[in-house]
């Protein structure tokens, strides 16, 4: 009986020893303060926000609409070219053999309801027949109109039953980084893609080593093999690009595409239409964009803008009074960091417009306004040129040609080539004013024409 009696007690006593601790570990309130209340709503308060009434209020519909306006005005072109290989040709021509044919394909984009279509100089180089068909399956034959290898743009013109659904040009200077866009076209012979994304940047220059246009508008909506001179539009279904070229170390897309601006575009395509060739116009000046090395070695400090290291005699510049060591800070209201940025806004301008320059002189801002004048001058393959006087031509008994100032290619001096001769043809086409020169590179030329001031004619080949 004792026994059960301190067992119950026992029992007894650890019961409440354990409701004593439970209560001290489990029920008793905290000292942690808390940092919140779940009962109150969160307040957000923006560190740094300024309304825009350019915002756009993204959702399905802002592609789909921008999609229906543009995909209809994309069209796949197909380049049929004759490949001659030289070292064969004579075996073909023996035994009577056609020379064999290549066939590339890109994209086009009709910017007229009469058919004309703007692509790429790349899509449609060496072609001996150009074939168009449209999104409603409609296969017409093309004609080139005109071609600028400099910025890389082509018009070629299709004659159709019906007016034909375009895409109306926008604005290009005024995107934005960031702002979304829509690349339209045919990669991988892929009818009427459509692909999404933002713009990356502006005025990307991809190679600072060549002569060719480097102003272009960089992207990651995607673009592959046979976008090429496909649409990039806005989510107005306005056309601010021609897309033009990815970089990729595998030949595909890897985020990152280019687009030749609509602005210079639009420029390029009614010049063509008008003058036959592109209109360059000029500041007048050379010189070297600034940067944290050239501003070093210049010793100023500048480390943006353009550095004016000479002005051309008679040009724009030189009138309104820019001088050696002025540095262009805006044109136009355009900031000019990179030499991108300005000879891509001079390549929307024509000889006779006005352009606003902003610029700095011993570290006093100043603006003037230049007339832009077309080129007198050039340098190619090691030669300086200039556009001839109408006398000089008249003594040589000449109704064109261009005339060599200077020769620092050794290989031309092999030949006697020197200053007072004139250029006569590139690849058997009349060469008329140096203007004509940025049409070429030194890998297009097969052979040139040159006359002496004597008169008399050399042929060179550059190609065997």
């Amino acid at each position: 009986m004792r026994s059960k009696i301190q067992l119950l007690l026992t029992g007894i006593i650890s019961g409440v020893v354990a409701v004593a601790i439970y209560q001290k570990i489990a029920v008793a309130p905290t000292a942690v303060t808390p940092t919140y209340t779940t009962t109150a709503s969160p307040q957000f308060t923006p560190t740094n926000y300024t309304a825009s009434a350019k915002a756009v209020t993204l959702n399905n519909e802002d592609f789909i609409q921008a999609a229906n306006k543009s995909i209809d005005g994309v069209v796949h072109v197909k380049n049929i070219s004759t490949y001659k290989d030289k070292d064969a040709s004579w075996l073909r021509n023996f035994y009577g053999i056609d020379e064999p044919s290549r066939v590339g394909t890109g994209s086009g984009v009709v910017v007229s309801p009469d058919g004309y279509i703007i692509t790429n100089f790349h899509v449609i180089e060496d072609a001996t027949d150009i074939e168009v068909t449209t999104n409603d399956n409609k296969r017409y034959n093309a004609t080139l109109v005109g071609a600028d290898a400099y910025t890389d743009i082509a018009v070629i013109k299709i004659e159709a039953e019906k007016k034909l659904p375009y895409i109306v040009f926008g604005d290009s200077e005024t995107t934005q980084i960031g702002e979304w866009v829509l690349a339209v076209g045919n990669p991988y012979n892929l009818n009427s893609t459509v692909t999404a994304g933002i713009i990356s940047a502006k005025s990307r220059d991809l190679n600072t080593n060549d002569d060719k246009n480097q102003f272009f508008l960089q992207t990651d909506a995607a673009v592959n093999r046979g976008n090429s001179g496909g649409a990039l539009v806005n989510l107005k279904g306005e056309l601010i690009g021609i897309n033009t070229a990815i970089t990729s170390l595998t030949g595909g897309f890897v985020g990152y595409s280019f687009a030749v601006p609509s602005n210079i575009a639009r420029k390029v395509f009614e010049d063509l239409l008008e003058y036959g060739s592109v209109q360059k116009g000029l500041l007048g000046v050379q010189g070297a964009a600034l940067n944290a090395d050239v501003a070093n070695r210049l010793e100023i400090g500048e480390t943006e803008g353009f550095y004016i290291s000479s002005v051309i005699d008679n040009m724009g510049a030189a009138k309104a009074g820019l001088q050696t060591e002025d540095i262009i800070k805006r044109v136009d209201g355009v900031r000019i960091n990179k030499f991108s940025d300005l000879t891509g806004h001079l390549s929307s301008k024509r000889p006779g417009d006005k352009v606003v320059v902003e610029y700095v002189r011993d570290g006093v801002p100043k603006k003037t306004t230049i007339t832009l004048k077309k080129t007198s001058r050039a340098n190619f393959i090691g030669l300086e040129l200039q556009n001839p006087e109408a006398t000089e031509l008249e003594n040589l008994d000449l109704d064109y040609g261009i005339k060599i100032t200077a020769n620092n290619n050794r290989g031309l001096n092999r030949y006697g080539i020197e200053e007072g001769y004139f250029i006569l043809e590139i690849n058997k086409k009349k060469v008329e004013t140096v203007d004509e020169i940025t049409n070429y590179s030194y890998e297009d030329v097969d052979a040139i024409l040159f006359m002496s001031p004597e008169g008399e004619r050399v042929l060179i080949p550059f190609r065997y």
